[in-house]
Parts: structure tokens; C-alpha cells; sequence
């Protein structure tokens, strides 16, 4: 299927976009993927540096346990143009300095990529059956008023979103304590991931 009118005008222009240009400490590179057959979006905060220098999404440790949580392979997850990726940045923000010898995360998303792109972007994929909102960020701007005082409260509410919204920790290891701390959530919330995400792929 070839990209519909709209979506492949506001892909050219968020690819385009120079808006933070002077404000990150680099060239600004949009990454996104998103496809007219796309019914499975995942947003997370923003491209860290490997996908800035690569291009394409999740292509770090992270996208390996997110490909993990979602049961489907490498080849899958970029292959099947119904799986799709914007964050709600879309540039690297680039990396927070380091404290007390441990080395900074990244900066979080510049809220203006948002509010730029997203309402554009998501009127032009209108086969959307399921977000996958990655993180805090994500959540708390899709959300608004419904999201709880924390990431964590936001996910272990999960229930109350489906079955169009999954609110999500980031696959990064720094949340390898998180999930430690919080079993429920791949004894709960990763079962009904790969079931939803089968439904969307072979049903």
C-alpha cells in the first residue's frame, strides 16, 4: 500500500522540522515510522543516541526487551508496516551530564515536538487500534487529567485505559530495578501485551 496524501505530507515535513535547531547539541535528525496499514503505535519519550546516529527506532538493548515484551522478533517489528513508532519527541535530546561519577540520562522530550507534530500526526493514521505509551512522558501528554500522580501508579492502572491505550515502563535497563520492584507488571501486563499484539498481527 503506497502512503496516503496526508500521511506522507506530514512525514516530509516533521522530517523536515528544524524547530529545536540551536537548542540540542547536534544537527536535529526526526526519527519516526509510521505507515498508512500502521494499527499498533508505540510512543516513547524520545530517540536516544544509537537511534539518532542509526535512523531507525529501538534499534539499542531497549528495542530488544520491548521486542521481547510485545513477543515478536527483530525481522517483525520492522518489517510489519501495521507496527509503527513516534515518540513524542522526535530528535535526541541529547544526554545529562554526569553526577557523582554515574552517567546522566538523557534529557527529557523538548514539549514543543508534541505539540507541533502529534495532533497532525495521529489525525493522519486512522486505522489506530492500540498506543503503546512508554514511559511517564508519553503518558502523562496522551493522557492528561487521566494519568496518576506517577509512571508507576499510570501502569499498574492499566485496565482503566484498554483496550485502545497501554500505558508502559521504558524497556530501558535502567528500569531493570523498576521491574524487579514490580513483578506484577510482567505477570499482568506483558501476557496481555503479546495477546493484543497477536491480535493485531495474525488475527
Amino acid at each position: 500500500m503506497t502512503t496516503s496524501p496526508d500521511l506522507e505530507d506530514v512525514l516530509s515535513d516533521i522530517r523536515a522540522c528544524r524547530a529545536c535547531l540551536g537548542d540540542l547539541p547536534h544537527e536535529p535528525r526526526p526519527v519516526v515510522r509510521v505507515f498508512p496499514e500502521t494499527r499498533l503505535l508505540i510512543c516513547g519519550q524520545a530517540p536516544g543516541r544509537r537511534v539518532h546516529e542509526s535512523g531507525l527506532p529501538f534499534t539499542d538493548p531497549s528495542g530488544d526487551r520491548l521486542r521481547d515484551w510485545m513477543g515478536v522478533d527483530y525481522e517483525t517489528f520492522y518489517a510489519d508496516h501495521r507496527i509503527g513508532v513516534a515518540a513524542q519527541a522526535f530528535c535526541y535530546p541529547g544526554t545529562a551530564p554526569q553526577k557523582h561519577g554515574r552517567s546522566g540520562g538523557d534529557y527529557p522530550p523538548p514539549k514543543r515536538c508534541a505539540t507541533l507534530w502529534r495532533p497532525r500526526l495521529l489525525e493522519a493514521l486512522p486505522r489506530m487500534e492500540l498506543t503503546l505509551l512508554v514511559g511517564g512522558h508519553a503518558q502523562v501528554w496522551a493522557l492528561g487529567e487521566r494519568a496518576r500522580a506517577s509512571m508507576t501508579d499510570t501502569v499498574r492502572a492499566w485496565r482503566e485505559y484498554a483496550p485502545d491505550i497501554l500505558p508502559m515502563p521504558h524497556p530501558s535497563w535502567r528500569n531493570t530495578a523498576w521491574l524487579r520492584r514490580n513483578p506484577w507488571f510482567e505477570a499482568e501486563v506483558v501476557p496481555y501485551l503479546r495477546q493484543r499484539v497477536r491480535g493485531i498481527l495474525y488475527a
